[in-house]
């Protein structure tokens, strides 16, 4: 659903309806409380307070059936307009100032860094009521709260977490209730399942149990160090792609993790993510930026050299580092990094190459994706929001580059969204939204045509008849941060990967201490033919060892005793406890690698 039809739905209604009356309830427990914002979500709805004590859940219990207690009440939301000195005047005898902060703003306006008016100063400040509470609210809401179904809210599927005022760690931290609100209980239910599943899932959990990764307060939140096992399946995606991409005609490039502050101003990312970029570093008479995106590194490679029509098109792939700034309460295991891998490619087009280079970009992503069995996902083509002034570039330009996607996307019978203001700042693009075995969608893919920099960077190229035209850009990442794509793959699989993608595929497990030898000779066999394996040499009893290999998801467990010895074979063990019996190691070995190289979701 997008986000234009969410705000039109009664669900959302529902849930901006369940956050004023969870507000209200908190004022009655709380009556000192400060209210600060509280909008609906994807999945729900939260509030940030400012409480005189920590929350409980004692306290969460009581909202909660204080909120239903409101809603068969039956109150009408009604919603006036007020002048400015009236919405101070009610705020400032409720003594809400951060209502008050946010009043004065609306009064005077928004302009951008430049100075430019984006946000008219307000003359009418919008207020809605139900029952004994008021709020600063633009709308909208249900009729009456009893439009809501009181069986089908609940505030405790997340617990209270910090959220700074207005994202400024400088600023009051305040406390985030969440809560969610269905149409129907049974919808409540359904949801509240996946949200324990998800608990089960977490790849921060997961990941740590696995060894796949830690993040260490000494080197810096948001930087993730990869352990051998996370560095290995990080290893085993990227040389899966780049063996993809070089198949498909890509050329591999590295670029330097920094760059004078000049090429970012040139390319627009300074200023234009500036308030997420790290200070310059000083470096003699230059100043210095860690770099905010590989494809300005691209261009300039692209531009090291004269290049003909014949040339054209140049594929440009890079697994780059990036950084950018988080706020230290939006970081979350690797799915919010300050520091993270792109798997971005840019492509150097001339015009008429366009619509066919785009068309094998987004073919090359759906083939990733199948691999990997995401294969529920929605296309959303990003248009520029014309009520916004933060895009680059001639309309001619935007113009010419959207109907490249849209054609793209008719021809490859591909269903397609139109949002607008989901674009670039330098072109449209085309996302990938995945829907993982949660529901839980995330943007993977993306796909974007860019006008604007080749303009920005004087790009040329000699045509056949020794004119300088501009090339296209078409930027391109499958995966994105490879650190969040492995994080939603750990939850996706459930630290179960595919055989191919496991960081140990198989490990030997000999019954007594006399069947090391013959255990360590099968695992150099597996090591020689590339699968990787170890040897459970542990004091463990057997039954304990396959367990504990079980829990590590292990997918193949090999016991060998005198039997398999004798035989030359081993006893296969799935992780999922299926047994299958002895097999010729020689046969194995054929099974694992066909497995491997099909890039099967199965164990057989």
């Amino acid at each position: 659903m997008s986000q234009e039809r969410y705000e039109d739905s009664q669900l959302y209604r529902i849930r901006h309806s369940a956050a004023h009356i969870m507000a209200e309830a908190m004022l009655e427990r709380f009556p000192e409380a400060k209210l600060a914002i509280g909008p609906p979500i994807e999945d729900g709805f939260y509030y940030d307070f400012e409480l005189p004590r920590s929350i409980n859940e004692e306290d969460l219990s009581w909202v909660e059936a204080r909120m239903k207690e409101i809603v068969r009440e039956g109150h009408d939301f009604s919603g006036r307009e007020v002048s400015p000195d009236e919405a101070l005047g009610f705020f400032k005898k409720q003594n809400q100032p951060y209502k008050i902060e946010l009043i004065n703003d609306l009064v005077a306006g928004r302009v951008d860094d430049n100075g430019k008016e984006i946000a008219k100063p307000a003359d009418k400040i919008t207020f809605w009521t139900q029952d004994t509470f008021t709020d600063l609210c633009r709308g909208p809401h249900v009729k009456n709260t009893r439009d809501i179904n009181p069986d089908a809210i609940n505030v405790t599927f997340k617990p209270p977490a910090g959220a700074y005022w207005r994202g400024d760690e400088n600023r009051q931290q305040l406390t985030r209730i969440y809560g969610t609100a269905w149409e129907t209980p049974e919808q409540l239910q359904e949801y509240l399942n996946l949200l324990e599943e998800a608990r089960k899932r977490d790849h921060r959990i997961i990941g740590e149990r696995l060894g796949l990764f830690t993040i260490s307060p000494l080197v810096g939140k948001g930087l993730p160090l990869w352990k051998p096992y996370g560095a290995v399946l990080r290893d085993t995606l990227e040389r899966w792609l780049r063996d993809t991409q070089i198949e498909n005609g890509y050329l591999p490039v590295v670029t330097p993790h920094i760059g004078k502050i000049d090429l970012y101003k040139t390319s627009g990312h300074y200023p234009y993510y500036k308030d997420s970029q790290y200070a310059p570093i000083k470096v003699d008479d230059d100043e210095f930026l860690l770099k905010p995106m590989n494809c300005p590194h691209h261009i300039m490679i692209y531009k090291s050299e004269m290049r003909s029509y014949r040339d054209l098109p140049v594929r440009l792939a890079e697994f780059g580092t990036v950084y950018r700034y988080e706020q230290s309460g939006e970081l979350n295991g690797l799915t919010r990094v300050r520091g993270f891998t792109v798997d971005d490619a840019h492509l150097f087009v001339a015009p008429n190459q366009l619509l066919d280079e785009f068309k094998k970009v987004v073919s090359l992503i759906q083939n990733i994706f199948n691999s990997l069995g995401l294969t529920d996902f929605r296309a959303r083509v990003g248009t520029r929001d014309p009520a916004s002034d933060k895009y680059v570039g001639e309309d001619a330009l935007w113009d010419r580059a959207t109907d490249a996607i849209l054609e793209a996307c008719e021809e490859l019978e591909l269903p397609y969204s139109v949002e607008a203001g989901e674009a670039a700042f330098y072109g449209p693009k085309l996302d990938f939204m995945v829907r993982d075995v949660l529901k839980r969608e995330w943007q993977l893919g993306t796909v974007q045509v860019d006008y604007n920099l080749p303009e920005r960077f004087d790009l040329e190229y000699v045509a056949d008849d020794n004119t300088r035209p501009r090339p296209v850009m078409i930027h391109r990442a499958p995966f994105g941060s490879m650190e969040r794509f492995i994080g939603i793959l750990i939850e996706h699989f459930a630290g179960s990967f595919p055989v191919w993608l496991a960081p140990v595929q198989a490990v030997i497990i000999p019954i007594a201490d006399r069947h090391i030898e013959y255990a360590d000779g099968v695992a150099k066999q597996l090591k020689a033919q590339g699968i990787r394996v170890e040897v459970d040499k542990s004091k463990a009893r057997m039954g304990a060892k396959i367990v504990h290999n079980r829990e590590r998801h292990v997918p193949y467990m090999l016991i060998v005793g005198d039997k398999d010895a004798a035989a030359g074979a081993v006893s296969v063990r799935l992780r999922t406890d299926e047994d299958l019996g002895a097999i010729p190691v020689a046969d194995f070995i054929t099974m694992v690698t066909n497995n491997v190289e099909s890039h099967s979701l199965d164990l057989k």
